[in-house]
């Protein structure tokens, strides 16, 4: 007897589901994709239950032929892919011809249509216990409408697993939304228990679109976000990235879109974590809404039944453009922008409140009084440049300086605190309102840690020694940058046992490894010798470095781990050569430091992720004094 069976059509279906259908979520996904891929202007989507008892979805796409109807719910067939051609340059959402199959195995599906050339639409209703396809005319527009009953009513186990009816719609929920984030052109509208949840209409200009993103990430966002659009070696990426004071807890405002497919990818991740590491506090997360547009052949999206995974064809291309994009777009913003959001999170504070008119804050200034396209501060007067003969500097003033105040007064560290030259004279503040600074002027020092500037929406209050850490910071890394990274031989070389693999690809890396400062050889199968370390490093963990590298190496073909030690290292001497608490200022030298941090890039925080500075509107005092009551 033989022990090897065919296994019959419906079982085959059943596991399929198991990979596809996971819960109504899932169900909700394959056929709101299907319905844009048919070219649908508008798609409707209605829930019961939390779609374990019901879940319809209507569209006004191109509609499927009664002929093609039970073939449509057969596993494997599809029209949107034919040969292998097709299958690696994939344009579509779906391609693998099991989503209605796989759907169909496990619930009670029926299928209604029309084509633009019928007068008469047709029905093909399916049920899991059968899966014989019986087809009925039907009345319905040009469209195709999906309803799928009794979820998982042949598959009690798979029930079970089933969360609240709550929870499930959460799920629902959050895949229409990801959906709508990628479809602007189309409109989505999503009920539950015949109670509408959302309701969106198509967005075709930056306005609607930035409605529509307001809508389903919150206003906040939009109003913290900055709008970023690059294209180059056939890549684009445009979106909105929120401003680094726009952090979060938790990973839950961040959509990425491949080909308007929405994914989870590492190698994104990545780049994006890369592109805000000195800017997020701690161990916050940032928000976005990105959208890569490549050639479809450079990507390929066959990795995983779900399709939430792609694999890039030149993923080191592609992780290079989105992190320089980023941290490009993060590092032009300046206190203007920050002060839209400021602003907006301020009249959230005093929701409720109405005051006088000129209470209402007033617009920005597009540029900051007195600073010229060079970037120079306030006053005209160049800032002091920041230099050092070479990186060991760096670290022998980090050494000396230890924090202290003598040490601050040694030699050692005069080159880190040149910035701390702040007494300019400070011309007259200009009569003409709109040419106003947007951190204002400086009125007075609280408690010796904070700086009070007057503007026209209220008053802002600035962190000294966080807002003179960054620039101090930037200033020490465009020194560095100048400079070409200097190695330094070890007197004892370090010899590290590590696998084959990583022994590998530090041997194919040797050139790379040597622009980062690193001269490191192969001495065995598991050995390598690290001969030179930057400079700079010398203090550092050798062992650690170099295992950090060769493991950043070989999970995304490259490393920063060099450049984020030293940067690290930088920041430390930032922050102990910048100025300190209960240090007295002059209105003069207050305000040449709010002209830098206006010239600065990513002065709205410290080294640290702390903000900088912040904003207190004349209607959050007026609040206080009850004042327009």
């Amino acid at each position: 007897m033989s022990e090897i069976r065919l296994l019959s059509p419906r079982l085959a279906n059943q596991i399929a589901a198991g990979e596809v259908v996971e819960r109504p979520a899932s169900v909700v996904k394959e056929l709101v994709e299907n319905a844009l891929d048919a070219g649908a202007e508008r798609v409707e989507v209605d829930i019961e239950q939390g779609g374990v008892k019901l879940i319809r979805v209507r569209d006004t796409g191109s509609g499927i032929a009664e002929s093609d109807l039970p073939l449509a719910l057969s596993r494997h067939a599809t029209s949107k892919i034919v040969d292998l051609d097709d299958l690696e340059a994939v344009a579509s959402l779906g391609f693998r011809g099991e989503a209605l199959a796989s759907i169909s195995s496990v619930s009670r599906l029926s299928l209604t249509s029309r084509t633009e050339g019928n007068d008469a639409a047709a029905r093909v209703e399916v049920e899991g216990r059968d899966m014989d396809a019986r087809i009925s005319p039907a009345a319905h527009p040009v469209g195709t409408t999906v309803e799928v009953r009794d979820l998982f009513f042949n598959t009690p186990a798979r029930r079970k697993f089933l969360r609240t009816e709550k929870t499930e719609f959460g799920h629902i929920e959050e895949c229409v939304r990801r959906q709508a984030l990628a479809r602007f052109e189309t409109g989505f509208t999503l009920r539950h228990n015949q109670r509408a949840i959302q309701s969106l209409r198509p967005a075709m200009t930056p306005l609607d679109k930035e409605r529509r993103i307001g809508a389903l990430c919150g206003q906040q966002f939009i109003d913290n976000a900055v709008v970023i659009d690059a294209e180059v070696s056939g890549l684009r990426l445009w979106g909105w990235v929120a401003l680094p004071t726009f952090s979060r807890s938790q990973a839950d405002l961040q959509y990425f879109f491949v080909n308007h497919r929405v994914i989870r990818d590492r190698l994104v991740a990545h780049a994006v974590r890369q592109a805000y590491r000195d800017v997020l506090y701690n161990n916050r997360h940032p928000a976005f809404v990105l959208y890569l547009e490549l050639d479809p052949a450079n990507v390929d999206v066959n990795v995983h039944p779900t399709k939430h995974e792609v694999r890039f064809r030149d993923g080191r291309l592609v992780h290079d453009f989105i992190f320089r994009t980023l941290h490009r777009a993060l590092g032009e913003v300046k206190p203007q922008d920050h002060m839209h959001g400021a602003v907006a999170q301020s009249l959230s504070r005093e929701a409720g409140y109405s005051g006088t008119p000129d209470s209402q804050p007033a617009p920005v200034a597009s540029a900051p009084y007195g600073a010229s396209a060079g970037g120079q501060a306030y006053g005209g007067q160049k800032p002091v440049a920041w230099e050092a003969q070479d990186q060991m500097a760096f670290y022998q003033s980090l050494n000396a300086g230890g924090g202290t105040a003598e040490a601050a007064a040694s030699p050692a560290t005069a080159v880190a605190e040149a910035p701390q030259s702040f007494a300019q004279p400070m011309p007259t503040p200009p009569q003409d309102s709109e040419a106003e600074p947007p951190l204002g002027y400086a009125i007075a020092q609280l408690h010796g840690i904070y700086i009070l500037a007057q503007t026209r929406q209220g008053m802002i209050v600035v962190d000294m020694h966080a807002a003179h850490e960054r620039i101090t910071y930037e200033r020490m890394k465009t020194a560095l940058d100048a400079q070409d990274l200097k190695s330094q031989p070890l007197l004892v070389p370090v010899t590290l046992a590590v696998s084959q693999r990583e022994a590998g690809v530090a041997e194919s890396h040797v050139e790379e490894l040597q622009s980062l400062g690193l001269q490191i050889e192969r001495m065995g199968p598991e050995t390598l010798v690290v001969r030179q370390i930057p400079a700079l490093l010398r203090g550092a963990d050798t062992e650690q470095l170099v295992r950090d590298v060769v493991s950043d190496l070989m999970e995304h073909g490259q490393s920063d781990r060099v450049k984020a030690v030293t940067n690290e290292l930088l920041g430390t001497m930032a922050c102990h050569g910048s100025v300190r608490a209960n240090r007295q200022l002059t209105i003069p030298e207050m305000n040449t430091l709010l002209r830098d941090m206006e010239a600065t890039e990513r002065s709205g925080q410290c080294n640290h992720g702390r903000p900088t500075w912040t904003l207190v509107t004349m209607g959050e005092l007026d609040k206080l004094f009850l004042r327009g009551r």
